[in-house]
């Protein structure tokens, strides 16, 4: 799998709510959707591709992502469809809806993490959200190919490649985009996008 490619293959969206931004990721996988949420909620899959996850798994209940240390409560979960979840970390609390679609025999996945306009929002933009993501869907791709790059160490290893470098700058500067097609000023839009490339590539300085 050409992980360039996989750039196209993502429609990103910005939404903003004023005191909340909505960053939106959508893109299609040759699944069905019932393997697709497999994949996305199966406590025994998901540290092939994403993070250990441990807790209550069910609606209601506490969960926790064991490397990320994130955690937070699973608002709803409608299988095989909607996954609405908390994403609390480092004391900010934000919100991930997980929507799974049929579409001409292949599985839709739309990703919309809702996320506080703050100081991270105005130093990083949508790029510090929609890279991880983008990073994330990709392994998920990966996974669902068989591919062994789709793992969390693989994909440490991807990114310290060139392609998975350019992977980082490329995703980071769509989300620029996306955040201008927002109403975003563009000058302002492309700077926080390139310091948030710098900061996922170890580029940053100071």
């Amino acid at each position: 799998m050409d992980i360039l490619d996989q750039i196209g293959r993502a429609r990103r969206e910005v939404v903003d709510g004023g005191a909340s931004k909505a960053v939106i990721l959508t893109r299609t996988y040759d699944t069905s959707v019932e393997d697709l949420w497999d994949a996305c909620t199966n406590a025994e899959r998901l540290p092939r591709w994403f993070d250990a996850v441990s807790g209550e798994l069910r609606e209601g209940g506490r969960y926790r992502l064991d490397a990320s240390a994130t955690s937070g409560t699973i608002e709803r979960c409608a299988a095989p469809n909607l996954l609405r979840i908390t994403w609390e970390y480092g004391g900010d609390t934000s919100r991930v809806e997980l929507t799974l679609s049929e579409e001409g025999g292949r599985a839709v996945l739309r990703l919309e993490h809702l996320v506080p306009d703050n100081e991270h929002w105005r130093t990083y933009g949508p790029s510090a959200t929609g890279v991880g993501w983008d990073g994330s869907l990709l392994a998920l791709a990966l996974h669902l190919a068989d591919d062994p790059r789709g793992t969390p160490a693989g994909m440490e290893e991807v990114n310290a490649t060139p392609d998975g470098t350019e992977f980082i700058r490329r995703t980071a500067a769509a989300w620029a985009e996306a955040h201008i097609a927002s109403g975003a000023d563009p000058e302002a839009a492309r700077r926080v996008s390139e310091h948030t490339a710098a900061f996922y590539t170890g580029a940053e300085q100071g």
